[in-house]
């Protein structure tokens, strides 16, 4: 398959996958809003922090680094060894859950009951669910690997969304019930999304269709463990690749989910004080979830089956290598300017956005200022997304090993990028406690957005050496024209003014006139958009704007 049909595949998931997930998030988000007019904020934060994060915390680490060494081997390999070495994340996932949810059942603190019920039950079925959503893990890569555009959206959209309708249901008729509601319901959860990868690949194998996608295996009981009849139970180069990514994703996972890991085991702030954190958190990162990640994961197949690891660019098929360049330029102009979009609209709107959503539990007290320092991270989020994806997907194993050390010139051992990533993960672990001690929840933030800058450099720094030696230049991608630039910030300026007259203690009619004033800067800041980068434009239309590609891209 050549670089601008698998360009054609990558565009199509992403795009079919952003608008299915508009869809269901809309309707998760409409629940989501309704349940939070009958909870309480201890039970918010134990849920979407504690429990939450245990759960995040099992699947990240069991199956993170295999889900990026399986999806980067080209089509010539044996799926039988790869299959054998995605069903390893279900014993190691046993492991991380059962050592896990002892250090949350006897070194945390325990919730007090009659505030926040039924908690050791809690951890014990929200470990249970990381368990079950591994099972599906090879059936989820097997759909990645072979861009199935809707599968995965609809597989986990449908399953949001069921969850969501059994904790309102729950919460209205057993709100005794305590943390039983949202144990249960997360268990419902991973066992629908398995469930229906199971059922798609049941009715697909053996079918006409599944020639078409020229699949690896013919029936079910090829997707289980099997000993080859010849070679090795495991590809060990993608074992070896395997391991590589995990000494990386252990430390990686500190930084992802850091201001968890303090608050849960430094108690900076109380259950409470988490929940209206989180929340905002979880609002603040819904444009990031709707747009960026399919994005990033749609690409990174792109970027990984198009590139080879282990070549320069100056090595490589230059037409795939000047198509790989001509879109992570137009990727990181579209994140930046959905970004700073976030940033410049979302300050003055942040207030009024809250009270729609949750109320005065969420609109008094800190959570405007949380929500406003999000939109900036949202920009450094959108931007280390598409930087992130390209550097995973080009480099090699050895690079993966040295990666620190080799992009900023300080060494190449991986113990030298293994201090430093410990350095890294322990100073951002500091820092947030520091910052939370002096501002409060935004100190959590203010660490993020600097976890995220280094991060960035890194990416920024690996993908300037990689094309340094060839005529392309992606980089320019996070050039803005002047005029655009200050249509930005002209417009961030007059929404400011009128959230201070219009919004939000003056009635409705006031606050539609300042949801007006913000429509109208935001269409001119497109339209100036629109005028000023054409080459994005062009980019759009062309691998994006239409249900199949030409194949064509200037």
């Amino acid at each position: 398959m050549g670089s601008r049909e698998v360009l054609g595949q990558a565009a199509r998931l992403a795009s079919s996958g952003l608008l299915l997930q508009v869809l269901f998030r809309l309707i998760t988000f409409v629940l989501n809003a309704f349940i939070l007019r009958f909870l309480s904020k201890e039970i918010v934060g134990i849920v979407n922090v504690r429990l939450t994060l245990l759960y995040s915390t099992t699947t990240f680490l069991a199956r993170e680094a295999f889900r990026r060494a399986c999806l980067s081997g080209g089509a010539q390999r044996d799926w039988s060894q790869t299959l054998n070495l995605l069903w390893l994340t279900v014993p190691l996932g046993v492991l991380w859950a059962l050592f896990l949810g002892w250090v949350w059942l006897q070194l945390l603190e325990v919730p007090d009951p009659n505030v926040v019920p039924h908690y050791g039950m809690g951890v014990v079925l929200f470990g249970l669910s990381a368990v079950v959503e591994l099972v599906g893990e090879p059936f989820w890569v097997l759909a990645q690997a072979h861009m199935f555009v809707k599968l995965k959206v609809i597989a986990e959209s449908l399953s949001v969304i069921l969850k969501s309708v059994l904790i309102a249901f729950l919460v209205l008729w057993l709100p005794h019930w305590g943390l039983y509601i949202f144990s249960s319901a997360q268990l419902f959860y991973t066992a629908v999304l398995v469930l229906c990868y199971v059922i798609y690949f049941k009715k697909l194998l053996g079918s006409p269709e599944s020639i078409k996608h020229t699949l690896p295996v013919s029936r079910m009981t090829d997707l289980l463990p099997n000993i080859p009849r010849s070679g090795a139970f495991v590809n060990w180069t993608e074992a070896k690749l395997t391991w590589s990514f995990f000494k990386q994703s252990f430390l990686k996972q500190i930084l992802t989910e850091g201001e968890r890991y303090v608050m849960t085991f430094l108690n900076v702030l109380n259950f409470g004080d988490q929940g209206v954190y989180d929340t905002v958190n979880n609002l603040g990162s819904l444009v990031a979830r709707l747009i960026f990640q399919p994005v990033e994961e749609s690409f990174y197949i792109f970027f990984a089956k198009v590139l080879e690891r282990e070549k320069d660019a100056t090595l490589q098929k230059q037409e795939d290598v000047a198509v790989a360049a001509a879109v992570l330029e137009s990727l990181l102009k579209l994140a930046l300017l959905a970004g700073l979009t976030i940033t410049f609209f979302g300050f003055a709107y942040s207030q009024l956005a809250l009270d729609i959503y949750g109320g005065a539990m969420l609109s008094s007290g800190s959570g405007p200022v949380l929500l406003r320092s999000y939109c900036l991270y949202v920009l450094l989020l959108a931007i280390n997304g598409v930087t992130e994806c390209f550097t995973f997907a080009a480099m090699s194993k050895e690079q993966v090993d040295r990666a620190f050390g080799w992009m900023c010139n300080i060494g190449t051992s991986f113990e030298l990028y293994n201090l430093t990533m410990l350095a890294l993960s322990s100073s951002f672990l500091v820092l947030s406690y520091l910052l939370t001690r002096w501002c409060g929840s935004v100190g959590f933030i203010v660490a993020n957005c600097f976890n995220m800058g280094i991060r960035i450099t890194q990416s920024l720094c690996f993908i300037h050496r990689y094309y340094r030696n060839s005529p392309y230049r992606p980089l320019a991608g996070l050039y803005l024209s002047p005029v655009l630039l200050g249509a930005f910030v002209l417009s961030g300026g007059i929404t400011a003014v009128s959230e201070v007259f219009l919004c939000c203690e003056q009635g409705w009619p006031a606050r539609l006139a300042h949801v007006a004033v913000g429509a109208f800067c935001l269409g001119a800041t497109l339209g100036t958009a629109f005028l000023t980068e054409t080459k994005l434009i062009h980019f759009l239309r062309t691998q994006l704007g239409v249900p199949r590609l030409t194949g064509k891209m200037t």
